[in-house]
C-alpha cells in the first residue's frame, strides 16, 4: 500500500459550543498533525442549543437569550471551521444540533423554511450527515447506547460520542468476525452553565479518537487537565 492511499481519521468529541473548552481546539489540532490525519470527523452535538432546550435551562443572571447563545455559538465553531475547513469534513448530526428542527416540525413548520446547518453555522464545506461509514467504520452520534453494544449488535466497527464521561476502545473477537467499538470522549467545559444537570455526576473524558491504517487502529487519547 502506498502512503499516499493511508487514512488515518481524527474524531473530534462532543463540542456543546458556546460551552467547549477553549483550549479543546489547540488540543485536537495537535493531535491531528502528530498522527497524520487526512480526514476528520465531528462526533455531533457541534452546538448546545441550551435556550432551545426541551429540558429546564439553567444560568441564571448567566443565562444568554437565544440570540446571543447563537451568535457566541458561531463564532465559536468559526474558530473550528477555521481550523478544520477542508471539502468534505463530517460532522455527525448529534441530538442537540437536530433541537431547532425538532421544534419546527412540533410546531408544523415546512422543512423550506428552515435553513441548513452550513448556512446557520457558517461553514460551507462540512458535510452534515446522520451516519457516516468509511473502511468498514460506522460513525455515528450514539443515542441508542453505547459503543460496546452498537458494534456487536451491528457486527461492525463503531465510533461515537454523546456519553461525555467515556472514552474507552473495546475489541471482540468471535470465531467469524472482529469488532471494535470506541467511545470518542468529549470537549465540553462541566463548569459551564448549560452542564448544571450532571454537575453532581462524573466529570467529562475530555478527549478525542484517531483511527489509523485505513480504519484498523482506533486509539484513544485523552487531554491533560
Amino acid at each position: 500500500m502506498r502512503e499516499s492511499e493511508v487514512r488515518n481519521v481524527l474524531v473530534i468529541g462532543d463540542l456543546h459550543e458556546p460551552f467547549c473548552l477553549d483550549e479543546y481546539l489547540d488540543w485536537c489540532l495537535e493531535q491531528y498533525h502528530t498522527y497524520n490525519c487526512t480526514e476528520v470527523v465531528f462526533i455531533g452535538d457541534v452546538i448546545d442549543n441550551h435556550y432551545s432546550s426541551y429540558h429546564e435551562t439553567y444560568g441564571g443572571n448567566e443565562l444568554m437569550t437565544g440570540s446571543d447563545e447563537l451568535e457566541l455559538a458561531i463564532q465559536r465553531i468559526s474558530r473550528w471551521y477555521k481550523a478544520f475547513n477542508q471539502k468534505g469534513t463530517k460532522v455527525i448530526i448529534g441530538n442537540h444540533d437536530r433541537l431547532i428542527m425538532r421544534k419546527a416540525q412540533t410546531s408544523a413548520i415546512p422543512s423550506k423554511w428552515i435553513k441548513s446547518y452550513k448556512e446557520v453555522l457558517g461553514t460551507p464545506n462540512w458535510d452534515f450527515v446522520e451516519r457516516y461509514e468509511l473502511d468498514g467504520v460506522q460513525y455515528i452520534h450514539g443515542e441508542g447506547g453505547t459503543a460496546r453494544t452498537k458494534c456487536r449488535a451491528d457486527m461492525m466497527n463503531t465510533v461515537q460520542g454523546h456519553l461525555h464521561t467515556q472514552c474507552y476502545t473495546e475489541h471482540y473477537v468471535g470465531k467469524n468476525f472482529r469488532v471494535y467499538g470506541t467511545q470518542c470522549g468529549s470537549g465540553i467545559n462541566h463548569k459551564s452553565y448549560a452542564m448544571a444537570y450532571a454537575k453532581y455526576g462524573r466529570r467529562p473524558a475530555v478527549g478525542c479518537a484517531v483511527v489509523l491504517n485505513n480504519g484498523t487502529l482506533p486509539i484513544n487519547l485523552l487531554m491533560p487537565l
